[in-house]
């Protein structure tokens, strides 16, 4: 195959150019990579430690309950009030075939609200409830297993 440098013709180069493309897609993709975890995360709330604990992966449609420290609780990081939980949670997994909650408690919340939000969930129907933790690790760990 020959090269045309358009030397000597002096026409037009009709070649399409996709260096601009594909740096504008790199920034994008670049973007979108630092964006996604700050979508994903929700609520901010400090998790208890536990030892053992088991990594689940999260799915996009699972309900997760987040009790702040101040007891206020959020639904898929949207505040809602206490009495209206049974009522939201059901519109919620109206059409999911799977009706598991998460419980993701800050660890200064008092045992009794996390108790009494588990009380609702049950009330409501549902009996399959997870509680999230941040694993727990061993004297010795390195500061890279931390993620820090």
């Amino acid at each position: 195959m020959a090269m045309d440098l358009g030397g000597a013709k002096g026409g037009v180069k009709s070649d399409i150019n996709v260096t601009p493309l594909v740096d504008v897609m790199l920034v994008l993709l670049i973007i979108m990579m630092l964006v996604a975890p700050l979508l994903q995360q929700g609520i901010s709330v400090t998790l208890p430690k536990a030892t053992n604990t088991v990594d689940k992966p999260e799915v996009q449609d699972q309900a997760v309950l987040a009790i702040g420290a101040d007891k206020r609780l959020y639904l898929n990081a949207k505040p809602i009030q206490e009495g209206e939980l049974a009522t939201k949670l059901n519109e919620f997994l109206e059409n999911k075939k799977e009706k598991i909650v998460l419980i993701k408690a800050d660890e200064e919340v008092e045992y009794s609200a996390v108790m009494g939000a588990m009380d609702q969930l049950r009330q409501a129907g549902i009996e399959d409830i997870g509680l999230v933790t941040e694993p727990k690790l061993k004297p010795g760990a390195s500061a890279a297993a931390r993620g820090k």
